[in-house]
C-alpha cells in the first residue's frame, strides 16, 4: 500500500524538516539566509516601535497644551489645577484697564508758615503720572479757601505727564484761620481754543497739618470737582509784536459767558509802563449781549528795549454801570504776569509778526490791581524807531 497523496513527507525536498503554515514555507522558499531575514525583521521592528513612539509622545504634548490654555482662560473651573502665580497677572491686568479705577496721577507740594507775618508759602514742586495714554499741556492753579479772588497759575509745560513747576506762591491767613482753611491745587489740561480740561486736584484741610515746620511731601490727586467755581467771563484776542518797528498790535476778538442783563459791554485796552498808566484804548459797545463781537484792532508803538517793562491790561466793562462801579474782569499780561496769559505773552515775543490768538478767563479786577500795584499816571514820550 502506498502513502497518502496529502502527505506531507511526500512534497518536503530531502534533507529537510516540514514546518506548517505560511511564514515558514515563505522562509524556506526565500534563497536568502536565516541570519539576514532575521535581522531585517528585527530593523522593522524597531522602525515601528519608534514610529509609535513619536506619535504618542505629540498626542500627549499637544492634550498638556490644549488643557493648559483652557485652565489659563477658565480661571472659574472648579476641577483646574491654576495656581496663584497664574492668576495675578491677570487681576494686575484688570487693575490696569481702562475700565478699572481711574489714577489722577500725583504731586509734590512744599508748605511752610511763617508765623510772623502769617502767610503760608505754597511750593509747587513737580507732578507725576498726571494721566495715561498721551501727553497733555499741565498747568496748576492753587488758591485757599478763605480768599476765593486771590490764586496762582503756574505756567503751561508742554507734552509732558510729569511736568516740573519749581514755582511758589504766598497767601495772608491769620493763624486763627488755619484750622478752618483748606489749601486747593488744581491741574488743567491747556487748550487754546477751548475750555481747559481737568486733570485732577488736591484739597489739603490745614488744619490737619503740622505746620510748625517745614514739610515737603507726595500727594495723591483726587477726581476734579463736579461743578468749577462760577466765572465772570472770557475773553479772545489776539497779540502781535514786530521788534523792528515797536508795534504791539491788540485784536480784541468776542467775549462769551459774560454775566446777563449787561447792557451794553466793552473792552477797554490799557498799556502800562513801569507801573504807570500809559496808554489806553477802548471798543465800540455792544448791545444786550453776554457774547459780544468786537473784532477791533489797536496797535501801540512800544521799543523793544521796553517790552520787559511793559504791562498789558484788557478790561470788559458795561455802559450800565453806575459811576465809579468796578469793571466786569480783567486780563493781565506781561512779564510780571502768571499762567495762561504770562504764557501767551511769551508766545507772541517767541513768534515776532505772527498773531496769536487765545481764550482768556476774566480775573476778578481787585485781583489784578492788587498784582500791578499801580503807580500815579505816567507822562512820559518814549523814543521810538522809525517803522
Amino acid at each position: 500500500m502506498g502513502h497518502p497523496p496529502d502527505s506531507p513527507s511526500a512534497l518536503a525536498p530531502a534533507g529537510t524538516t516540514a514546518i506548517p503554515g505560511l511564514i515558514p514555507d515563505l522562509i524556506a522558499g526565500t534563497p536568502w539566509p536565516r541570519w539576514a531575514l532575521i535581522a531585517g525583521a528585527l530593523a522593522a521592528g524597531v522602525l515601528v516601535i519608534s514610529c509609535l513612539l513619536c506619535a504618542a509622545c505629540c498626542c500627549c504634548r499637544h492634550h498638556r497644551k490644549k488643557r493648559r490654555g483652557k485652565e489659563v482662560v477658565g480661571l472659574g473651573s472648579a476641577c483646574g489645577t491654576t495656581t496663584t502665580h497664574l492668576v495675578q497677572p491677570d487681576v494686575d491686568s484688570l487693575e490696569s484697564s481702562p475700565g478699572g479705577a481711574q489714577q489722577w496721577g500725583r504731586l509734590q507740594l512744599s508748605l511752610e508758615y511763617d508765623f510772623g507775618s502769617q502767610e503760608i508759602r505754597v511750593g509747587l514742586r513737580q507732578a507725576a503720572d498726571l494721566r495715561p495714554g498721551g501727553t497733555v499741556d499741565p498747568y496748576a492753579r492753587v488758591s485757599v479757601s478763605t480768599q476765593s479772588g486771590h490764586r496762582h497759575e503756574t505756567k503751561v509745560h508742554r507734552g509732558t505727564l510729569c511736568p516740573v513747576f519749581d514755582e511758589t506762591c504766598c497767601f495772608h491767613i491769620p493763624q486763627e484761620e488755619l484750622p478752618g482753611t483748606t489749601l486747593q491745587v488744581q491741574l488743567f489740561n491747556f487748550k487754546r481754543f477751548s475750555g481747559h480740561e481737568p486733570l485732577g486736584e488736591l484739597r489739603l484741610p490745614l488744619g490737619t497739618v503740622d505746620l510748625q515746620h517745614v514739610l515737603e511731601h507726595w500727594y495723591p490727586l483726587g477726581p476734579p470737582a463736579a461743578t468749577e467755581p462760577e466765572q465772570v467771563g472770557e475773553l479772545c484776542f489776539s497779540l502781535r509784536y514786530v521788534p523792528s518797528s515797536g508795534r504791539l498790535t491788540v485784536v480784541v476778538l468776542e467775549a462769551r459767558g459774560l454775566r446777563p442783563g449787561l447792557a451794553e459791554p466793552y473792552v477797554k485796552v490799557q498799556l502800562m509802563l513801569n507801573q504807570r498808566k500809559w496808554k489806553k484804548r477802548r471798543t465800540a459797545s455792544r448791545k444786550g449781549t453776554a457774547a459780544p463781537y468786537f473784532n477791533e484792532a489797536f496797535t501801540f508803538l512800544v521799543p523793544f528795549s521796553q517790552v520787559q517793562n511793559v504791562d498789558l491790561v484788557l478790561a470788559v466793562w458795561d455802559r450800565g454801570l453806575p459811576l465809579r462801579a468796578e469793571p466786569v474782569g480783567k486780563v493781565h499780561l506781561g512779564a510780571r504776569a502768571s499762567g495762561q496769559p504770562l504764557q501767551h505773552w511769551a508766545d507772541m515775543l517767541a513768534h515776532a509778526r505772527r498773531p496769536i490768538a487765545q481764550w482768556h478767563p476774566l480775573q476778578p479786577a481787585r485781583e489784578v490791581d492788587h498784582v500791578l500795584a499801580l503807580q500815579p499816571r505816567l507822562r512820559l514820550h518814549l523814543p521810538l524807531p522809525h517803522s
